[in-house]
Protein backbone atom coordinates (compact mmCIF):
# COMPACT_ATOMS: atom_id res chain seq x y z
CA UNK A 1 0.00 0.00 0.00
CA UNK A 2 3.05 2.54 0.45
CA UNK A 3 4.28 1.67 -2.80
CA UNK A 4 1.34 2.72 -4.35
CA UNK A 5 0.34 5.48 -2.89
CA UNK A 6 4.24 6.48 -3.31
CA UNK A 7 3.55 6.18 -6.84
CA UNK A 8 0.04 8.08 -6.80
CA UNK A 9 1.59 11.28 -5.19
CA UNK A 10 4.45 11.13 -8.48
CA UNK A 11 1.63 10.98 -10.67
CA UNK A 12 -0.43 13.74 -8.94
CA UNK A 13 2.40 16.07 -9.46
CA UNK A 14 2.36 15.38 -12.95
CA UNK A 15 -0.90 15.58 -13.54
CA UNK A 16 -1.51 18.91 -11.63
CA UNK A 17 1.57 20.38 -12.80
CA UNK A 18 1.88 23.93 -14.19
CA UNK A 19 1.15 23.39 -17.52
CA UNK A 20 -2.67 21.73 -16.05
CA UNK A 21 -2.98 24.26 -13.53
CA UNK A 22 -2.79 27.22 -16.52
CA UNK A 23 -5.04 25.63 -18.81
CA UNK A 24 -7.61 25.40 -16.02
CA UNK A 25 -7.34 28.93 -15.54
CA UNK A 26 -7.06 30.01 -19.08
CA UNK A 27 -10.43 28.55 -19.64
CA UNK A 28 -12.10 29.75 -16.94
CA UNK A 29 -10.77 33.26 -17.81
CA UNK A 30 -11.38 32.79 -21.20
CA UNK A 31 -14.68 32.14 -20.65
CA UNK A 32 -15.41 34.61 -17.89
CA UNK A 33 -13.97 37.49 -19.98
CA UNK A 34 -15.99 36.65 -22.95
CA UNK A 35 -19.31 36.14 -21.57
CA UNK A 36 -18.10 39.75 -19.86
CA UNK A 37 -18.21 38.77 -16.49
CA UNK A 38 -21.92 37.19 -16.46
CA UNK A 39 -21.81 35.69 -13.31
CA UNK A 40 -20.66 38.87 -11.58
CA UNK A 41 -22.92 40.71 -13.85
CA UNK A 42 -26.22 39.15 -14.21
CA UNK A 43 -25.79 37.26 -10.39
CA UNK A 44 -29.43 38.90 -9.92
CA UNK A 45 -30.75 36.78 -13.11
CA UNK A 46 -28.26 33.84 -11.81
CA UNK A 47 -30.14 33.97 -8.36
CA UNK A 48 -33.68 34.99 -9.49
CA UNK A 49 -33.62 31.38 -12.01
CA UNK A 50 -32.26 29.20 -9.28
CA UNK A 51 -32.80 29.57 -5.66
CA UNK A 52 -36.10 31.69 -6.69
CA UNK A 53 -37.29 29.39 -8.38
CA UNK A 54 -36.42 25.81 -6.35
CA UNK A 55 -40.15 26.07 -4.56
CA UNK A 56 -41.80 26.45 -7.73
CA UNK A 57 -44.22 23.02 -9.28
CA UNK A 58 -44.22 24.31 -12.73
CA UNK A 59 -41.83 21.77 -14.12
CA UNK A 60 -42.50 18.09 -13.70
CA UNK A 61 -40.23 15.12 -13.79
CA UNK A 62 -41.10 11.96 -16.29
CA UNK A 63 -39.78 8.66 -16.94
CA UNK A 64 -36.53 8.66 -17.04
CA UNK A 65 -35.90 12.59 -16.26
CA UNK A 66 -35.40 15.30 -13.90
CA UNK A 67 -36.95 18.60 -12.98
CA UNK A 68 -34.51 21.11 -13.38
CA UNK A 69 -34.01 20.91 -9.59
CA UNK A 70 -33.81 17.47 -9.09
CA UNK A 71 -31.07 17.44 -11.57
CA UNK A 72 -29.30 20.32 -9.44
CA UNK A 73 -30.15 18.74 -6.17
CA UNK A 74 -28.38 15.55 -8.08
CA UNK A 75 -25.55 17.50 -8.94
CA UNK A 76 -25.06 19.27 -5.94
CA UNK A 77 -24.98 15.93 -3.98
CA UNK A 78 -22.51 14.74 -5.99
CA UNK A 79 -20.41 18.14 -5.59
CA UNK A 80 -21.56 18.75 -1.92
CA UNK A 81 -19.76 15.78 0.19
CA UNK A 82 -16.13 15.40 1.39
CA UNK A 83 -14.86 17.53 -0.65
CA UNK A 84 -16.36 20.54 1.17
CA UNK A 85 -15.80 19.33 4.86
CA UNK A 86 -12.54 16.80 4.68
CA UNK A 87 -11.48 17.80 1.55
CA UNK A 88 -10.86 21.75 2.85
CA UNK A 89 -9.61 20.29 5.77
CA UNK A 90 -6.62 18.47 3.97
CA UNK A 91 -6.19 21.43 1.71
CA UNK A 92 -5.44 23.43 4.75
CA UNK A 93 -3.28 21.03 6.37
CA UNK A 94 -1.37 20.63 2.89
CA UNK A 95 -1.15 23.37 1.42
CA UNK A 96 -1.85 26.02 4.03
CA UNK A 97 -4.48 28.68 4.69
CA UNK A 98 -3.48 30.00 1.38
CA UNK A 99 -5.30 27.31 -0.68
CA UNK A 100 -8.30 28.48 0.38
CA UNK A 101 -8.06 31.61 -1.69
CA UNK A 102 -6.98 29.78 -4.89
CA UNK A 103 -9.93 27.74 -4.33
CA UNK A 104 -12.10 31.27 -3.84
CA UNK A 105 -10.64 31.94 -7.26
CA UNK A 106 -11.23 28.89 -9.33
CA UNK A 107 -14.90 29.34 -8.22
CA UNK A 108 -15.11 32.55 -9.00
CA UNK A 109 -14.07 32.00 -13.04
CA UNK A 110 -15.31 28.37 -12.64
CA UNK A 111 -19.09 29.48 -12.37
CA UNK A 112 -18.93 30.39 -16.49
CA UNK A 113 -16.84 27.19 -17.14
CA UNK A 114 -19.51 24.86 -15.33
CA UNK A 115 -22.05 26.85 -16.91
CA UNK A 116 -20.77 26.49 -20.18
CA UNK A 117 -20.40 22.58 -19.83
CA UNK A 118 -24.37 22.11 -18.83
CA UNK A 119 -25.86 24.24 -21.33
CA UNK A 120 -23.53 22.22 -24.48
CA UNK A 121 -24.44 18.60 -22.07
CA UNK A 122 -28.10 19.72 -22.60
CA UNK A 123 -27.91 20.66 -25.91
CA UNK A 124 -26.14 18.01 -27.54
CA UNK A 125 -28.41 15.52 -24.93
CA UNK A 126 -30.34 12.24 -27.06
CA UNK A 127 -33.26 10.83 -26.25
CA UNK A 128 -33.18 7.09 -26.08
CA UNK A 129 -35.81 4.77 -27.46
CA UNK A 130 -38.24 4.68 -23.73
CA UNK A 131 -37.96 8.60 -23.48
CA UNK A 132 -35.10 8.61 -21.06
CA UNK A 133 -32.28 11.52 -21.33
CA UNK A 134 -29.02 10.89 -21.78
CA UNK A 135 -26.15 13.50 -22.26
CA UNK A 136 -22.44 15.03 -20.76
CA UNK A 137 -19.20 15.16 -22.34
CA UNK A 138 -18.46 12.18 -23.93
CA UNK A 139 -21.64 12.81 -26.07
CA UNK A 140 -21.04 16.40 -27.17
CA UNK A 141 -17.79 15.49 -27.58
CA UNK A 142 -18.48 12.98 -29.87
CA UNK A 143 -21.53 14.13 -31.67
CA UNK A 144 -20.25 17.66 -31.88
CA UNK A 145 -16.60 17.55 -32.18
CA UNK A 146 -15.90 13.63 -33.86
CA UNK A 147 -13.17 13.06 -31.34
CA UNK A 148 -14.64 9.41 -30.38
CA UNK A 149 -10.91 9.09 -28.61
CA UNK A 150 -11.02 11.91 -26.16
CA UNK A 151 -14.93 10.89 -25.67
CA UNK A 152 -13.54 7.41 -24.43
CA UNK A 153 -10.70 8.88 -22.35
CA UNK A 154 -13.11 11.28 -20.62
CA UNK A 155 -15.70 7.91 -20.06
CA UNK A 156 -12.69 6.33 -18.48
CA UNK A 157 -11.97 8.75 -16.46
CA UNK A 158 -15.32 9.19 -15.24
CA UNK A 159 -15.03 5.52 -13.81
CA UNK A 160 -11.90 5.88 -11.84
CA UNK A 161 -13.17 9.38 -10.56
CA UNK A 162 -16.18 7.06 -9.19
CA UNK A 163 -14.64 4.55 -7.90
CA UNK A 164 -11.78 6.09 -6.37
CA UNK A 165 -13.33 9.20 -5.46
CA UNK A 166 -17.54 8.90 -5.15
CA UNK A 167 -17.36 5.41 -3.79
CA UNK A 168 -13.88 4.81 -2.23
CA UNK A 169 -13.07 8.56 -0.71
CA UNK A 170 -16.94 9.05 0.28
CA UNK A 171 -17.15 6.13 2.41
CA UNK A 172 -13.63 6.67 4.05
CA UNK A 173 -14.50 9.78 5.41
CA UNK A 174 -17.87 8.74 6.64
CA UNK A 175 -16.07 5.49 8.07
CA UNK A 176 -13.17 7.91 9.76
CA UNK A 177 -15.62 10.24 11.10
CA UNK A 178 -17.58 7.47 13.12
CA UNK A 179 -14.42 5.92 13.85
CA UNK A 180 -13.54 9.32 15.60
CA UNK A 181 -16.87 10.48 17.34
CA UNK A 182 -18.09 6.84 18.27
CA UNK A 183 -15.67 4.13 17.89
CA UNK A 184 -17.83 2.75 15.43
CA UNK A 185 -15.81 0.29 13.15
CA UNK A 186 -15.21 1.91 9.59
CA UNK A 187 -16.08 -1.42 7.96
CA UNK A 188 -19.71 -1.64 9.34
CA UNK A 189 -20.79 1.67 8.63
CA UNK A 190 -19.35 1.59 4.83
CA UNK A 191 -21.30 -1.24 4.59
CA UNK A 192 -24.78 0.36 5.56
CA UNK A 193 -23.82 3.20 3.38
CA UNK A 194 -23.80 0.51 0.18
CA UNK A 195 -27.10 -0.94 1.34
CA UNK A 196 -28.43 2.35 1.00
CA UNK A 197 -27.15 3.39 -2.11
CA UNK A 198 -27.92 0.08 -3.69
CA UNK A 199 -31.45 0.09 -2.67
CA UNK A 200 -31.67 4.19 -4.12
CA UNK A 201 -29.89 2.90 -7.32
CA UNK A 202 -32.43 0.48 -8.18
CA UNK A 203 -34.86 2.83 -9.00
CA UNK A 204 -33.23 4.65 -11.59
CA UNK A 205 -32.81 8.54 -12.08
CA UNK A 206 -36.09 9.69 -11.18
CA UNK A 207 -35.09 7.75 -7.53
CA UNK A 208 -31.72 9.20 -7.58
CA UNK A 209 -33.56 12.67 -8.04
CA UNK A 210 -36.35 12.25 -5.74
CA UNK A 211 -33.76 11.06 -3.29
CA UNK A 212 -31.15 13.91 -3.35
CA UNK A 213 -33.95 16.46 -3.50
CA UNK A 214 -34.97 16.09 -0.34
CA UNK A 215 -31.97 14.97 1.57
CA UNK A 216 -29.43 18.08 -0.39
CA UNK A 217 -31.27 21.04 1.22
CA UNK A 218 -31.41 19.91 4.77
CA UNK A 219 -28.02 18.53 4.95
CA UNK A 220 -26.94 21.53 3.52
CA UNK A 221 -28.57 24.02 5.93
CA UNK A 222 -27.88 21.77 9.13
CA UNK A 223 -24.06 22.40 8.22
CA UNK A 224 -24.75 25.54 7.38
CA UNK A 225 -26.39 26.50 10.51
CA UNK A 226 -23.21 24.87 12.50
CA UNK A 227 -20.99 27.13 10.61
CA UNK A 228 -23.22 30.01 10.88
CA UNK A 229 -22.67 29.81 14.43
CA UNK A 230 -18.92 28.67 14.82
CA UNK A 231 -18.64 32.17 12.54
CA UNK A 232 -20.61 34.32 15.17
CA UNK A 233 -19.22 32.70 18.69
CA UNK A 234 -15.95 33.66 16.87
CA UNK A 235 -16.31 36.75 15.02
CA UNK A 236 -13.40 38.63 16.60
CA UNK A 237 -11.27 36.48 14.43
CA UNK A 238 -12.56 37.54 11.11
CA UNK A 239 -10.14 39.93 9.85
CA UNK A 240 -7.07 37.85 11.37
CA UNK A 241 -8.83 34.58 9.08
CA UNK A 242 -8.90 36.49 6.32
CA UNK A 243 -5.10 37.86 6.77
CA UNK A 244 -3.61 34.07 6.87
CA UNK A 245 -6.19 33.34 3.54
CA UNK A 246 -4.63 36.48 1.74
CA UNK A 247 -0.95 36.08 2.85
CA UNK A 248 -0.24 32.71 2.56
CA UNK A 249 -1.70 32.67 -1.04
CA UNK A 250 1.49 34.64 -2.06
CA UNK A 251 3.90 33.78 0.79
CA UNK A 252 4.76 30.26 1.88
CA UNK A 253 3.10 29.41 5.06
CA UNK A 254 5.68 28.56 7.84
CA UNK A 255 5.85 25.29 10.72
CA UNK A 256 3.54 26.13 13.28
CA UNK A 257 3.04 22.75 15.67
CA UNK A 258 2.03 20.21 14.17
CA UNK A 259 1.39 22.00 10.55
CA UNK A 260 3.84 21.16 8.14
CA UNK A 261 4.26 24.24 6.78
CA UNK A 262 3.11 25.05 2.61
CA UNK A 263 4.63 26.83 -0.32
CA UNK A 264 2.83 29.07 -2.73
CA UNK A 265 3.18 26.45 -5.40
CA UNK A 266 1.61 24.42 -3.24
CA UNK A 267 -1.22 26.21 -1.60
CA UNK A 268 -2.33 27.07 -5.80
CA UNK A 269 -1.68 23.16 -6.53
CA UNK A 270 -3.90 21.97 -3.65
CA UNK A 271 -6.38 24.94 -3.40
CA UNK A 272 -6.99 24.56 -7.22
CA UNK A 273 -7.36 20.89 -7.32
CA UNK A 274 -9.77 20.47 -3.91
CA UNK A 275 -11.62 23.83 -5.75
CA UNK A 276 -12.45 21.51 -8.81
CA UNK A 277 -12.80 18.32 -6.73
CA UNK A 278 -15.24 20.49 -4.63
CA UNK A 279 -17.66 22.16 -7.42
CA UNK A 280 -16.70 20.26 -10.09
CA UNK A 281 -16.52 22.99 -12.40
CA UNK A 282 -14.85 21.89 -15.50
CA UNK A 283 -14.58 18.48 -14.66
CA UNK A 284 -17.52 16.92 -16.47
CA UNK A 285 -19.58 14.85 -14.23
CA UNK A 286 -22.30 17.64 -12.88
CA UNK A 287 -23.44 18.04 -16.44
CA UNK A 288 -24.37 14.45 -16.89
CA UNK A 289 -26.83 15.46 -14.56
CA UNK A 290 -28.48 18.51 -15.91
CA UNK A 291 -28.42 16.84 -19.13
CA UNK A 292 -31.58 14.49 -17.68
CA UNK A 293 -33.36 18.16 -16.59
CA UNK A 294 -36.56 18.57 -18.10
CA UNK A 295 -35.67 22.08 -18.87
CA UNK A 296 -36.71 24.61 -21.67
CA UNK A 297 -33.00 25.87 -23.21
CA UNK A 298 -29.98 24.32 -22.16
CA UNK A 299 -28.49 27.79 -21.15
CA UNK A 300 -31.45 28.16 -18.90
CA UNK A 301 -30.20 24.93 -17.51
CA UNK A 302 -26.62 25.94 -17.51
CA UNK A 303 -27.43 28.51 -15.12
CA UNK A 304 -27.81 26.15 -12.35
CA UNK A 305 -24.38 25.37 -12.70
CA UNK A 306 -23.32 28.82 -11.88
CA UNK A 307 -25.30 28.33 -8.76
CA UNK A 308 -24.15 25.62 -7.65
CA UNK A 309 -20.14 26.58 -8.06
CA UNK A 310 -21.17 29.80 -5.80
CA UNK A 311 -23.03 27.53 -3.07
CA UNK A 312 -20.63 24.64 -2.94
CA UNK A 313 -17.29 26.66 -2.77
CA UNK A 314 -18.08 30.00 -1.70
CA UNK A 315 -20.32 29.14 1.36
CA UNK A 316 -20.39 25.57 2.49
CA UNK A 317 -16.16 25.40 1.59
CA UNK A 318 -15.64 28.56 3.10
CA UNK A 319 -17.46 27.81 6.33
CA UNK A 320 -15.34 25.08 6.99
CA UNK A 321 -11.84 26.73 6.56
CA UNK A 322 -13.37 29.57 8.94
CA UNK A 323 -14.62 27.00 11.24
CA UNK A 324 -10.65 25.49 11.00
CA UNK A 325 -9.00 28.72 11.04
CA UNK A 326 -10.51 30.42 13.57
CA UNK A 327 -10.12 28.12 16.14
CA UNK A 328 -6.54 27.73 15.75
CA UNK A 329 -6.61 23.85 15.72
CA UNK A 330 -4.39 23.60 12.08
CA UNK A 331 -1.68 23.69 14.21
CA UNK A 332 -3.10 20.30 15.86
CA UNK A 333 -1.17 17.79 13.22
CA UNK A 334 -4.48 16.85 12.69
CA UNK A 335 -6.36 16.15 8.92
CA UNK A 336 -9.35 15.46 7.06
CA UNK A 337 -12.41 14.79 8.96
CA UNK A 338 -10.26 14.76 12.34
CA UNK A 339 -9.18 18.42 12.04
CA UNK A 340 -12.43 19.51 11.22
CA UNK A 341 -14.20 18.01 14.32
CA UNK A 342 -11.50 19.34 16.63
CA UNK A 343 -12.76 22.61 15.22
CA UNK A 344 -16.70 21.76 16.22
CA UNK A 345 -15.57 20.75 19.36
CA UNK A 346 -13.94 23.49 20.27
CA UNK A 347 -16.93 25.31 20.46
CA UNK A 348 -19.46 23.23 20.76
CA UNK A 349 -19.73 20.49 23.64
CA UNK A 350 -18.22 17.25 22.46
CA UNK A 351 -21.39 15.22 22.01
CA UNK A 352 -22.95 17.87 19.96
CA UNK A 353 -19.64 18.55 17.88
CA UNK A 354 -19.76 14.53 16.95
CA UNK A 355 -23.48 14.32 16.15
CA UNK A 356 -23.24 17.74 13.87
CA UNK A 357 -20.34 16.34 12.15
CA UNK A 358 -21.78 12.86 12.28
CA UNK A 359 -25.04 13.82 10.23
CA UNK A 360 -23.37 16.34 8.47
CA UNK A 361 -20.89 14.00 6.88
CA UNK A 362 -22.81 10.86 6.52
CA UNK A 363 -25.87 12.89 4.59
CA UNK A 364 -23.06 14.88 2.61
CA UNK A 365 -20.96 11.45 1.27
CA UNK A 366 -24.53 8.73 1.41
CA UNK A 367 -25.97 11.90 -1.31
CA UNK A 368 -22.81 12.11 -3.26
CA UNK A 369 -22.10 8.14 -3.23
CA UNK A 370 -25.72 8.08 -4.38
CA UNK A 371 -25.78 11.11 -7.09
CA UNK A 372 -22.61 9.82 -8.95
CA UNK A 373 -23.98 6.64 -9.95
CA UNK A 374 -25.46 8.44 -12.79
CA UNK A 375 -22.25 9.62 -14.22
CA UNK A 376 -20.66 5.79 -13.47
CA UNK A 377 -23.59 4.27 -15.06
CA UNK A 378 -23.39 6.67 -18.57
CA UNK A 379 -19.26 5.70 -18.15
CA UNK A 380 -19.85 2.33 -17.97
CA UNK A 381 -22.38 2.15 -20.85
CA UNK A 382 -20.07 4.37 -22.76
CA UNK A 383 -17.18 2.46 -22.32
CA UNK A 384 -18.35 -1.14 -21.98
CA UNK A 385 -21.18 -0.84 -23.85
CA UNK A 386 -25.14 -1.07 -22.87
CA UNK A 387 -25.40 -4.76 -21.34
CA UNK A 388 -22.13 -4.21 -19.30
CA UNK A 389 -24.23 -2.11 -16.53
CA UNK A 390 -26.05 -5.17 -15.19
CA UNK A 391 -22.96 -7.15 -14.34
CA UNK A 392 -20.88 -3.67 -13.05
CA UNK A 393 -23.46 -1.69 -11.61
CA UNK A 394 -22.93 -3.04 -8.28
CA UNK A 395 -18.81 -3.11 -8.14
CA UNK A 396 -19.83 0.29 -8.16
CA UNK A 397 -20.36 -0.42 -4.35
CA UNK A 398 -17.13 -2.46 -3.40
CA UNK A 399 -13.90 0.13 -3.21
CA UNK A 400 -15.29 2.09 -0.47
CA UNK A 401 -15.96 -0.92 2.00
CA UNK A 402 -12.67 -2.61 1.17
CA UNK A 403 -10.48 0.12 2.18
CA UNK A 404 -12.62 1.49 4.57
CA UNK A 405 -9.70 0.44 7.24
CA UNK A 406 -6.82 2.69 5.59
CA UNK A 407 -5.50 5.44 7.90
CA UNK A 408 -3.56 7.26 5.75
CA UNK A 409 -5.99 10.17 5.27
CA UNK A 410 -3.75 12.86 3.60
CA UNK A 411 -2.21 10.09 1.15
CA UNK A 412 -5.43 8.60 -0.03
CA UNK A 413 -6.58 12.14 -0.88
CA UNK A 414 -4.23 11.86 -3.83
CA UNK A 415 -6.40 9.40 -5.58
CA UNK A 416 -8.99 11.94 -5.92
CA UNK A 417 -6.50 15.19 -7.31
CA UNK A 418 -5.49 12.23 -9.73
CA UNK A 419 -9.25 11.24 -10.86
CA UNK A 420 -9.89 15.27 -11.09
CA UNK A 421 -7.11 15.59 -13.62
CA UNK A 422 -7.98 12.56 -15.51
CA UNK A 423 -11.53 13.52 -16.46
CA UNK A 424 -10.97 17.67 -16.42
CA UNK A 425 -8.40 17.48 -19.22
CA UNK A 426 -10.44 16.02 -21.71
CA UNK A 427 -13.50 17.99 -21.00
CA UNK A 428 -12.00 21.34 -20.62
CA UNK A 429 -10.12 20.51 -24.40
CA UNK A 430 -13.43 19.61 -25.64
CA UNK A 431 -15.32 23.10 -23.95
CA UNK A 432 -13.09 25.23 -25.12
CA UNK A 433 -13.48 24.06 -28.82
CA UNK A 434 -16.97 24.12 -28.73
CA UNK A 435 -17.00 27.78 -26.89
CA UNK A 436 -18.35 29.11 -29.70
CA UNK A 437 -21.47 27.00 -29.74
CA UNK A 438 -21.85 27.60 -25.97
CA UNK A 439 -21.88 31.42 -26.62
CA UNK A 440 -24.54 31.30 -29.44
CA UNK A 441 -26.87 28.97 -27.09
CA UNK A 442 -26.26 32.06 -24.45
CA UNK A 443 -27.19 34.61 -27.02
CA UNK A 444 -29.92 32.75 -28.08
CA UNK A 445 -31.46 32.46 -24.33
CA UNK A 446 -30.95 35.57 -23.40
CA UNK A 447 -31.88 37.26 -26.40
CA UNK A 448 -35.43 35.42 -26.28
CA UNK A 449 -35.29 33.75 -29.55
CA UNK A 450 -35.66 30.14 -28.68
CA UNK A 451 -34.23 29.28 -31.65
CA UNK A 452 -32.41 26.05 -29.59
CA UNK A 453 -35.07 25.45 -27.17
CA UNK A 454 -34.88 21.47 -25.84
CA UNK A 455 -37.75 20.67 -27.22
CA UNK A 456 -37.48 21.37 -30.62
CA UNK A 457 -33.56 20.22 -30.55
CA UNK A 458 -34.23 17.21 -28.72
CA UNK A 459 -37.38 16.19 -31.45
CA UNK A 460 -35.40 17.74 -34.66
CA UNK A 461 -31.79 17.47 -33.35
CA UNK A 462 -31.01 20.26 -35.16
CA UNK A 463 -27.85 21.65 -33.19
CA UNK A 464 -25.86 24.62 -33.34
CA UNK A 465 -23.73 24.72 -36.78
CA UNK A 466 -20.50 25.89 -36.66
CA UNK A 467 -19.08 28.26 -38.87
CA UNK A 468 -15.45 27.93 -39.89
CA UNK A 469 -14.09 31.12 -38.10
CA UNK A 470 -15.55 29.47 -34.75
Amino acid sequence: MEKILDYALKLRDILWGPWTLIFIAVVAVYFTLKSGFFQLRQFRLIWQNTFGKIFEKSDRAGQGKMTPFQATATALASTVGMGNIAGVATALSVGGPGAIFWMWILALFGMMTKTAEITLAVHYREVDEKGNLHGGPMFYIKKALGWKFLAKLFSIGVLINALLTATLIQAHTVGRAFLSSYNLSPYIITGIMAVITGVVIIGGISSIGRFCEKLVPLMSLVYFLAGLAIFFINSSEIPEVFALIFKHAFSAAPVAGGFAGATIAKAIQIGMSRGMLSNEAGLGTAPMAHATANTEHPFKQGIWGAFEVFVDTLVICTITSFAILSTGVLSSGESGIELVLAAFSSVFSQNLANALLSVSILTFCLTTQIGFFIYYENAVTHVFGKRAIIYLKWFYLVPGVVFAGVTHVDKLWVFADISVAVCSLPNLVAILALSGAFFKLMKDYLEGRNQFATAIVDAKKNYVQMTRNE
